[in-house]
């Protein structure tokens, strides 16, 4: 499938940009350490993000996907987490592969960017700052910018009023149904990564507009003309 170019792209940051997994694994189980309790182990935490650190807390602190923990002992948990977290955060980190060249081929193609994600902006500022992408967007909205994050619509919503762009002239680049459920809500195209973080289920079971393997197939599924 090729697509017509979309005057904005919105891309988003853990799964799809960087694999963040690592540092997220390191602070829960430094977080589950300092509770006395057992560490989780970075393929459960691969499984479990996607929806935000609070909700990854509560997964890591009741070792399931669903449900809530005490409210006293998830707020210590989290003041936790987010200590250890921001002293970890970009040091296991990496960059997916094709992605600094899937930038560029963009950039070179003058697409307007922005980066939408679910992480804090506390943590996402520093983490596009370490791998040096900041610059490529010219709009950042993370997980706390708005009332509302991703599944809702709201923050691509957001970025394409700023842009003034509408909606079916837009286009979402994500890994996750998150993305897939906003993009659609919002009336946006949807391309998707297949290396990202899914809860373990293929993404193409989410039904975007087309998967893609790397960054550097970009130009195989958006075409400029």
């Amino acid at each position: 499938m090729i697509m017509t170019v979309p005057e904005l792209i919105l891309i988003d940051l853990d799964g799809t940009l960087i694999d963040t997994v690592p540092d997220l694994a390191y602070a829960i189980d430094g977080m589950m350490s300092q509770l006395d309790l057992p560490q989780r182990g970075e393929e459960k935490v691969r499984r479990w993000v996607g929806n935000g650190i609070e909700r990854l807390v509560k997964r890591a602190l009741l070792d399931n996907d669903e449900g809530e923990p005490d409210d006293k002992l998830f707020q210590s948990a989290l003041h936790l987490f987010k200590v250890v977290y921001a002293e970890c955060n970009g040091r296991h980190s990496t960059l997916f592969p094709g992605v600094r060249e899937g930038l560029d081929w963009l950039k070179s193609q003058n697409a307007v960017l922005a980066c939408i994600t679910n992480k804090a902006e506390q943590f996402t500022t520093p983490l596009l700052k370490a791998f040096k992408i900041e610059q490529d967007f010219k709009l950042v909205i993370s997980g706390d910018s708005l009332p509302k994050k991703k599944p809702d619509p709201l923050p691509l919503l957001h970025a394409a009023e700023f842009f003034k762009v509408e909606p079916h002239k837009a286009l979402m680049l994500g890994d996750s149904i998150n993305d897939v459920q906003a993009a659609r809500a919002a009336g946006f195209q949807i391309i998707c990564v297949s290396y990202g973080y899914n809860h373990g289920e293929d993404i193409r079971k989410a039904n975007p507009d087309a998967v893609i393997d790397s960054f550097t197939q970009l130009s195989s599924v958006i075409s400029y003309q």
